[in-house]
C-alpha cells in the first residue's frame, strides 16, 4: 500500500437531511451544522483524512447542499499539481440517475468516477460525527488481516447502542452478524456492559465494492443502504473485519479522549456534546495542536467584552464558554455557552448553557437557558426562553423531551 494514500479513493457521504435536528436543518444539510463555534460537522472527518494523508476526496452532497458546498469551496482546496483534491459531487439527474436512494446507491452512481482511477481501495466515511482518527492505522490493519471490507467500530454502553448499528465479532474481530438498532445489542466479547457500534467508516477493496454495489442495484427489495442491506447480505460470503477504534493513536491524544466518538444526530445529543466542550477538562480536546481541527477561516476581529459597572450589573462577562472571533459581549453575562462568530449579547442579559450560531443578536434584559439559536436570529429586548415550555412552544420554539430549545428564524417573539 502506498504510504501516501494515493492507492485509495475516499468518498465522504454528506447528503444527510438530519431530520432529528430540525428546525436547525431545514435550510442546511446535517454535515453543514455549526459545531464548537468555529467549525462545521464535516470539518472533523475532513481533518482526519487530511492528517492521515488521504488527499483524494470526493464529497457526495444532496439535501440542502448550498451552505455545505460554499463552506467546502472556501476552506477545503488542495494542490491539484500534487494529485490532491476535495471534489464536491452533488446528486444529479439525467442518464437514468436521480436523487441518491441510500448510501449504497450514492456509491453505485459514482462507480464510473471510481473506475477511472482504478484504486486499490475505497474509503467511505460519514460526514457528521465528532472524533479524531488516524485512518492509516485502519488501512494497515485492513491489509494485514486480508479483509475484503473493514468497518471501524467503537464499544458503546448497551443502552446507548440500541439506537445505532451494532456488530457481533469472533475472537479475531471478524464480523459474524450485523444488527440495525437492536432492542438487545450483542455484548462485546470480554466486555458484557458494552456493544460494538459501527462508526459509519468503511474500507472496501475496490473489486469487492464494485461487485456488491452492482448486485445491490439489481435487488428490487433493497433500500440501497450499506448498513441495512449490504453488510447483512455479504458478511457470510466475504471477510468483513471490525477495526476497534479504541486502539487508534493520534498525536496529542489524552486518556479521556481515547475512543471518543459522538453521533450528534439529535438536538439533545448535539447540545450535550457542545456542553462537554466548555467543561474545565473536556473529553474532546479542541486545543490539541498536534492534530488541529481544520476549517474555512474568516477574517473577523477578536472577541470583545465591554462594560464593567458592578453597581448596575452591566458587565460583559463570559464564564466556562467558547467565544468565537467577532463576538461582542456588551454588558451581558454568558455562562457555559458556545458562541459562533459575530454574536452580540447586549446589556443586562444572561445566557446559560446555550449555543448561538453566527450573527445572533440578543437584546437587552433577556434571559435564555439551554437553548440553541439559529444563524442571524435577533432576539428582542426582555425576551425569556427556556423557562416556560408552553410559552416557548406558542412562539414556535421547538422544545425537546429533555427541555432543550431550538430557535429558528421562523419563531415569532410576540408574546402569545
Amino acid at each position: 500500500m502506498n504510504p501516501s494514500g494515493y492507492g485509495i479513493e475516499t468518498f465522504v457521504l454528506a447528503g444527510g437531511e438530519g431530520k432529528r435536528l430540525s428546525p436547525l436543518t431545514r435550510r442546511r444539510a446535517k454535515p453543514a451544522m455549526p459545531f464548537a463555534g468555529e467549525y462545521r460537522l464535516i470539518d472533523f472527518v475532513l481533518t482526519n483524512l487530511v492528517h492521515s494523508k488521504l488527499l483524494r476526496i470526493h464529497v457526495l452532497t444532496q439535501y440542502e447542499s448550498y451552505s455545505l458546498i460554499r463552506h467546502l469551496s472556501r476552506g477545503w482546496t488542495f494542490s491539484s499539481h500534487l494529485g490532491q483534491y476535495c471534489e464536491v459531487i452533488p446528486a444529479m439527474f439525467g442518464e437514468g440517475r436521480g436523487w441518491y436512494q441510500g448510501s449504497a446507491d450514492a456509491l453505485y452512481q459514482n462507480l464510473g468516477r471510481i473506475d477511472r482511477d482504478k484504486p486499490q481501495m475505497v474509503a467511505v466515511f460519514g460526514a457528521d460525527h465528532i472524533y479524531r482518527m488516524d485512518v492509516q492505522q485502519m488501512v494497515e490493519e485492513h491489509v494485514a488481516t486480508g479483509a475484503d471490507i473493514s468497518v471501524s467500530v467503537v464499544p458503546h454502553p448497551l443502552m446507548e447502542a440500541r439506537d445505532l448499528g451494532c456488530l457481533e465479532v469472533d475472537a479475531d474481530m471478524r464480523v459474524t452478524r450485523f444488527l440495525e438498532k437492536p432492542a438487545s445489542p450483542p455484548p462485546f466479547p470480554g466486555d458484557p456492559e458494552r456493544s460494538l457500534v459501527s462508526m459509519g467508516n468503511y474500507l472496501f477493496n475496490y473489486e469487492v465494492l464494485k461487485e456488491i454495489l452492482e448486485a445491490d442495484h439489481l435487488d428490487p427489495h433493497s433500500q440501497h443502504d450499506i448498513g441495512k442491506n449490504i453488510f447483512p447480505r455479504w458478511y457470510e460470503k466475504l471477510h468483513i473485519h471490525a477495526y476497534n477504534f479504541l486502539t487508534n493513536e493520534v498525536p496529542g491524544l489524552t486518556g479521556a479522549e481515547r475512543g471518543y466518538w459522538r453521533d450528534v444526530g439529535t438536538l439533545f445529543s448535539y447540545w450535550k456534546a457542545s456542553m462537554d466542550l466548555v467543561s474545565v477538562t473536556p473529553a474532546f480536546n479542541l486545543y490539541n495542536y498536534d492534530w488541529p481541527i481544520l476549517t474555512a477561516r474568516t477574517d473577523f476581529p477578536p472577541a470583545k467584552f465591554v462594560f464593567a459597572d458592578q453597581e448596575t450589573n452591566r458587565m460583559g462577562i463570559a464564564t466556562d464558554s467558547l467565544v468565537s472571533n467577532g463576538c461582542i459581549i456588551s454588558g451581558g453575562h454568558i455562562d457555559r455557552c458556545v458562541l459562533s462568530p459575530k454574536v452580540r449579547i447586549n446589556s443586562y442579559s444572561t445566557v446559560n448553557e446555550s449555543i448561538l450560531f453566527e450573527g445572533v443578536d440578543v437584546g437587552r434584559r433577556c434571559r435564555i437557558r439551554r437553548t440553541i439559536v439559529d444563524k442571524q436570529v435577533k432576539i428582542p429586548t426582555d425576551t425569556t426562553i427556556g423557562f416556560d415550555a408552553e410559552e416557548d412552544r406558542a412562539r414556535g420554539i421547538t422544545v425537546t423531551e429533555e427541555g432543550i430549545r431550538a430557535v429558528s428564524p421562523e419563531v415569532r417573539f410576540e408574546r402569545p
